[in-house]
């Protein structure tokens, strides 16, 4: 099969694009034909080394994959070949990733591909969607009509998060660039801001006075000495970027509100994790609730192009892969 895969850790320079066997799968594995992938940073971070995890060589890469069943182990039981599918954690902890023809999933890795859900619009959610449930829901505990404030809402992650919160029944704030403002509003946010303009901390006082109850910088700056005077008693902020970021911690500010720090990577995050957060992933993705923007399409063939569009950040959009 054709595959993209790298020999060592390392730039751009080290993915090749070749043959490799069609992999063999477990008593309790599918073998899924790929048909849409994208990049996620954490994709980079696991190619270049930055994340350390097991990489077996010559490693795929690629975490989302979006296919269909070929093959299905003895120990399968939800799924049959022909099925569509998805899942949003290979390439990570030895497991090969999804830059390939073919992929081995675990099958409590497998979810359904909702009916009429093309696998180019699925394949672009489904990390940052993950995420924003893992973010919202398990670590946040988000509540209908609290107050969430997403910094970088013009990103995936940003985007997602925007939607899961309206789903649950909260108040949006989010800030963007002008550019991604109309893209912002779209997706259900209540309020949207400018990041570039001065004087953003008291705009959002303005927007919400009475406080944010859950706070989430995607963009990873963590400016918690302007945050921190805007959150509400009890409120929570969410790390989950930001890799080398080490902002000063107003340590007074927060535990006088009773605030919560919350970090979280979801390659940790367990099967039940994962599967609860698909199940709700795939109630959006069926209502035509859970949209991404498709900013840059790449073939298999040109997978190092695909992780040095992402790299250098000059797409709007997410980046999609497609066989």
């Amino acid at each position: 099969m054709r595959a993209a895969f790298v020999r060592r850790l390392g730039g751009t320079e080290n993915i090749e694009v070749g043959h490799l066997p069609v992999p063999e799968i477990g008593p309790t594995d599918a073998l899924v034909r790929m048909e849409a992938s994208t990049v996620n940073h954490v994709d980079l971070f696991v190619r270049s080394g930055a994340y350390r995890t097991a990489t077996p060589f010559p490693f795929v890469i690629g975490r989302d994959l979006v296919g269909t069943v070929e093959q299905a182990g003895p120990g399968v039981v939800g799924f049959v070949p022909g099925d569509r599918v998805w899942t949003n954690s290979l390439g990570h902890a030895g497991r090969q990733g999804a830059f390939a023809e073919y992929a081995v999933v675990a099958e409590d890795r497998l979810y359904p591909l909702p009916t009429g859900v093309a696998p180019s619009a699925a394949a672009p959610v489904l990390h940052a969607a993950a995420t924003a449930y893992l973010g919202l829901v398990r670590e946040a505990e988000l509540q209908l009509g609290e107050t969430v404030y997403v910094a970088g809402g013009g990103g995936a992650v940003g985007g997602a998060a925007i939607q899961l919160a309206k789903a649950m029944g909260a108040r949006v704030l989010t800030s963007a660039s002008a550019a991604d403002a109309g893209w912002c509003r779209s997706l259900g946010a209540d309020v949207t801001l400018d990041y570039r303009e001065p004087g953003l901390a008291g705009r959002i006082a303005e927007a919400a006075p009475d406080g944010i109850d859950v706070w989430w910088d995607t963009s990873g700056h963590h400016d918690f000495e302007t945050t921190a005077p805007l959150l509400r008693l009890g409120a929570r902020a969410i790390l989950m970027a930001g890799m080398d970021a080490a902002p000063v911690l107003p340590v007074g500010d927060l535990y006088t509100r009773d605030a919560k720090l919350l970090g979280f990577a979801i390659s940790n995050a367990s099967v039940t994790d994962l599967a609860r957060a698909a199940r709700v992933i795939n109630g959006l993705l069926a209502a035509g609730r859970l949209v991404s923007r498709i900013g840059a399409t790449f073939r298999l063939a040109d997978a190092a192009q695909a992780h040095e569009a992402m790299a250098t950040g000059g797409v709007r959009g997410r980046v999609l892969v497609l066989p």
